[in-house]
């Protein structure tokens, strides 16, 4: 076994002081990595593994905030938005904890490698209930998604359908008391039902990038750098191509649907649309609706683009 593994258990004075707040909390952690980090203060961030752009770009800049107010970074290190907001959260300089359903030196998926190396090389964590070597079981994962809320000083779900498995972690967190920031999405959007459905209940809803900045800044008493305000990365474009960006920035759409809604021909549609797929503006979903892509996104935000 290689250096910085610890099995702790519940007695141990490095035990997390957050996880103990669980009903019936598990008796051993097997953890690599800087095992202090669990105790320090945190922000869990989940979502979608298949996450739309939308979804990915608000894990990113969620994960950008809490590493530049010093704040760690908790994922499930999934597919999707996990993935996202621990990618954001280092290369912001920020530190970021994996919670595992399998062995904590079992790679799962295999698409996060890089991301689990990249993790304990700048001085991050790894965590799991099972012992080591233990490969990914289904059962394995509302039994991660505790610890996930857990670990959390808050919990901000970036985008879930319904049903997701992303409410057995919200259930926890309430539970636990924490405060649920959930971001809204198009009411027409499967992906966004989730959260939309949490907002109805009582979470917090994060409207804008200023709502999601005050909501970390309430929780966890600190306030990130001055930032100035965003570039429109539209404003170089023609009449046309932004009147159909605007438009599927609100919903994703197919050709003809962008067509009727704007009242515009296909082909005029399909010309624009051409073009701005091949800037990197949009993106063609799997379902065949175009998305604003994650770049589109990020350009957009005053938080990502302001991160020096």
């Amino acid at each position: 076994m290689e250096a910085n593994c610890y099995e702790i258990e519940r007695l141990d004075p490095r035990f997390p002081a957050s996880i103990l707040e669980l009903p019936s909390p598990p008796n051993k952690l097997y953890v690599r990595g800087d095992i202090e980090l669990l105790n320090r203060p945190a922000l869990s961030i989940i979502g979608a593994r298949s996450a739309s752009p939308y979804g990915l770009a608000i894990a990113e800049i969620a994960a950008t905030i809490a590493a530049q107010s010093d704040i760690c970074v908790v994922s499930g290190g999934a597919k999707g938005c996990d993935q996202a907001a621990g990618r954001s959260a280092l290369a912001a300089g920020g530190k970021h904890v994996v919670v595992l359903g399998c062995g904590a030196d079992v790679v799962y998926p295999r698409t996060s490698k890089s991301l689990f190396d990249l993790t304990l090389a700048q001085g991050g964590a790894i965590v799991s209930l099972d012992p080591w070597g233990t490969p990914p079981r289904k059962y394995a994962f509302p039994r991660r998604n505790r610890i996930i809320a857990a670990l959390g000083t808050a919990l901000c779900i970036t985008e879930a359908g319904l049903p997701s498995g992303t409410f057995s972690t919200a259930e926890t967190a309430i539970e636990l008391g924490r405060e649920i920031f959930a971001v809204p999405g198009s009411i027409f959007s499967p992906e966004s039902r989730g959260t939309n459905y949490l907002i109805a209940n009582g979470a917090c809803c994060i409207a804008d990038e200023d709502s999601l900045e005050m909501a970390i800044s309430r929780v966890f008493g600190k306030l990130r750098m001055f930032r100035e305000g965003a570039h429109d990365p539209l404003e170089q474009r023609s009449q046309l191509e932004q009147r159909i960006l605007h438009a599927v920035i609100a919903n994703p759409m197919s050709i003809n649907e962008l067509s009727l809604f704007l009242n515009l021909s296909s082909i005029d549609t399909l010309q624009a649309m051409s073009s701005l797929t091949v800037d990197g503006f949009v993106e063609r979903l799997l379902d065949g609706r175009f998305a604003p892509t994650k770049e589109l996104l990020q350009a957009s935000s005053a938080i990502m683009h302001n991160t020096t």
